[in-house]
């Protein structure tokens, strides 16, 4: 699937919306790591490297939404079919 630059940005807030959803924390910091999903005290948190670009925010985002289970959720067919492609962890 071809996704114009442009998209990414609208793309990011609509998994970003979906993590929310589904009861994880997404948090945009600065540093030396690529980021992902994890489990702070018992909290779902989704870590992303601020300096990413977008279409690695997306891939990271992607990969964690799979870890946390979106595949059993309903998400528009567009989304899951980026979600899919773009999943770092396949």
């Amino acid at each position: 699937m071809k996704i114009k630059e442009k998209e990414f940005e609208t793309i990011l807030q609509d998994l970003k919306s979906i993590a929310t959803e589904m009861g994880a924390k997404v948090r945009f910091e600065r540093g030396d790591f690529k980021g992902g999903y994890c489990l702070l005290l018992e909290s779902k948190v989704i870590v992303i490297n601020k300096l990413s670009s977008l279409q690695k925010k997306v891939a990271i985002l992607s990969s964690a939404l799979t870890q946390l289970g979106a595949e059993n959720i309903y998400i528009p067919p567009r989304i899951r079919e980026i979600i899919d492609e773009m999943d770092e962890s396949k």
